[in-house]
């Protein structure tokens, strides 16, 4: 892995500043052209980006590698090959009567370089992504993943060499230093996938060339068992989405909300379907590690705490194992009755653990949810229509799966975004073609027009077509 400095990366952005300049929109044919390379990639690199990521997780499943990462991007690289053309022309806009026979069109131009700075938690889906949709809407990329996944950083830095020509696509590696002076460059775009903390720091770097940002940020995203929710079916899959990759996803159920007196009940339930899941957890290759010694000993401290201030703690550990302070894997935890002031209800959790948290009401479900900063993502269970109706009306959220976990973020014909402390803007399918092109409206006028009369020297017309006006637009 070559170590990259600010100097390096200057130089790295001024050749793709220089050969965007000499191909400012490049056609379909060479966008498709960059894009099926990034699907060969993607296709013929399977097991080594496989491998790469589980060294850098010590124990990184490799069935949830290929479904949340490899499977998404090959479904967005075909989504955006498949509908490129429709994406590039220029799109029809209604044009006012007053200014007809003229005509309004706008235009999807590309933008320049744009950057990606990508997290350790999916460092290929959150690197290649965004890249992906930059690339279709005809920019060039250069792609910061993170210090925290040295061996995949190294290979995505080498297999991209391999493919693309530095001006094309480029990625730089190196430490936190690094990620910083990326920051500073004056991309025509930044892309950020991170925590909220450091989006603002992000954000703040790039105010100062004026860079427009998307922050794909995260937050303590809700799960809300409705009283007519089918309890058993909402707990598996509450289950699978909060304990994929080990919980750490900036989308999975951060905590349950359920109905008073629920909370036992689901917790037993849990117990179940999690042990059904993951019948082992230490040499269980379906089951995830944590990143980090640091990052694990967070959690263990998120739930110390909890525990200390009254709260009671479930360990889900079906098989019995023994459990090291230093070993790579934690098994899933249960948190009930925990105290609203305990940092577990405050700080993302990214882990796999789950406070359970008991409701008296919907209005005071509701409650809950609005108290905190925007969600990146809610997941409501019930068949109750005026209650879901209520749930999507009444809480702001970045996107929502209704009975199901995380599968919003796997739809290429919607955006997948953040909303206040959780992010901003969004991408995928044509949302990430727009995100990373100037949509340019172009009016064109016609030879012969009115627009004369709004000419001076304005007098008793000029009156008369503004009277008439005011009556018909």
């Amino acid at each position: 892995m070559t170590e990259h400095t600010p100097c390096g990366l200057q130089v790295r952005f001024d050749a793709q500043r220089a050969a965007f300049a000499h191909e400012p929109y490049p056609t379909a044919s060479i966008r498709r052209s960059r894009l099926q390379r990034l699907l060969t990639l993607t296709e013929t690199q399977e097991q080594s980006i496989v491998q790469a990521i589980d060294q850098d997780f010590g124990g990184r499943s490799s069935h949830e590698t290929r479904l949340a990462e490899l499977f998404i991007v090959r479904a967005g690289l075909r989504h955006a090959m498949g509908h490129l053309d429709h994406w590039m022309r220029n799109r029809r806009v209604a044009t006012g009567l007053q200014f007809r026979p003229g005509y309004n069109r706008m235009a999807a131009q590309p933008l320049g370089v744009v950057g990606v700075v990508s997290p350790w938690n999916y460092p290929f889906q959150l690197s290649v992504g965004p890249a992906l949709a930059a690339v279709a809407a005809g920019n060039r990329v250069l792609i910061k993943p993170s210090e925290l996944t040295p061996h995949f950083s190294a290979l995505l830095e080498r297999l991209v060499a391999q493919t693309f020509d530095p001006s094309e696509i480029s990625v730089v590696t190196g430490d936190a230093d690094v990620g910083k002076a990326f920051t500073k460059l004056p991309f025509d775009h930044l892309f950020f996938t991170g925590s909220t903390a450091v989006g603002r720091q992000v954000a703040v770097a790039a105010a100062a060339n004026l860079t427009p940002v998307t922050l794909e940020l995260g937050g303590k995203s809700p799960a809300i068992f409705d009283v007519s929710c089918d309890l058993r079916t909402s707990v598996s899959r509450v289950a699978f989405g909060k304990l994929l990759n080990a919980g750490q996803t900036c989308i999975a159920p951060d905590y349950l909300l359920v109905p008073k007196g629920y909370a036992g009940k689901v917790a037993a339930l849990l117990q179940e379907a999690m042990s059904k899941l993951y019948p082992s957890l230490a040499n269980n290759p379906d089951y995830t590690a944590i990143i980090s010694p640091r990052h694990r000993q967070r959690l263990v401290s998120l739930v110390e705490e909890a525990r200390q201030a009254g709260a009671r703690v479930i360990q889900v550990n079906p098989a019995g194992e023994h459990f090291s302070a230093d070993a790579p894997k934690l098994p899933p935890t249960l948190v009930l009755d925990v105290p609203s002031g305990v940092r577990l209800m405050h700080e993302e959790i990214f882990g796999p653990v789950l406070p359970i948290v008991e409701y008296d009401g919907f209005d005071e479900a509701i409650a809950h949810v609005r108290r905190g900063n925007h969600p990146l993502a809610l997941y409501w269970f019930g068949h109750d229509a005026a209650n879901r109706q209520r749930i999507l009306r009444e809480t702001t959220s970045g996107g929502v799966t209704v009975n199901d976990c995380l599968w919003h973020l796997a739809q290429e014909a919607q955006p997948f975004g953040g909303v206040g402390a959780s992010g901003m803007g969004a991408y995928h399918g044509e949302w990430g073609f727009n995100t990373f092109s100037k949509l340019k409206p172009v009016f064109h006028q016609a030879r012969w027009n009115g627009t004369f009369l709004f000419h001076p020297p304005y007098g008793k017309t000029f009156d008369r077509l503004l009277s008439v006006l005011k009556h018909i637009t």
